[in-house]
């Protein structure tokens, strides 16, 4: 499993933590710290079980406000983050 830290930017989440299968394809976690509680949580219980790319293609470029970016494309970022650390370390 691939577990990875995110630091998000311009959004109210502290932290999003998510875990990916050891392919990196599939969603196995996602946990917000910090933000819309409810909505956070709904996202995360959306997103369990998803395929990576499908669910970047969805929700990249989500926007919040005027902030340019959202809590789930901070969330697609992550995903981005995590793979990409797991390629570093492989």
């Amino acid at each position: 499993m691939i577990s990875y830290d995110y630091t998000p930017q311009r959004v109210c989440p502290r932290n999003i933590h998510v875990e990916l299968s050891d392919d990196g394809n599939t969603i196995e976690l996602v946990e917000f710290d910090g933000g819309c509680n409810g909505n956070t949580k709904a996202v995360a219980k959306l997103v369990q079980g998803k395929s990576v790319d499908e669910i970047t293609a969805l929700l990249a470029g989500n926007q919040c406000r005027n902030r340019g970016t959202s809590c789930a494309d901070q969330m697609t970022i992550a995903f981005a983050e995590a793979r990409k650390a797991a390629l570093a370390t492989a």
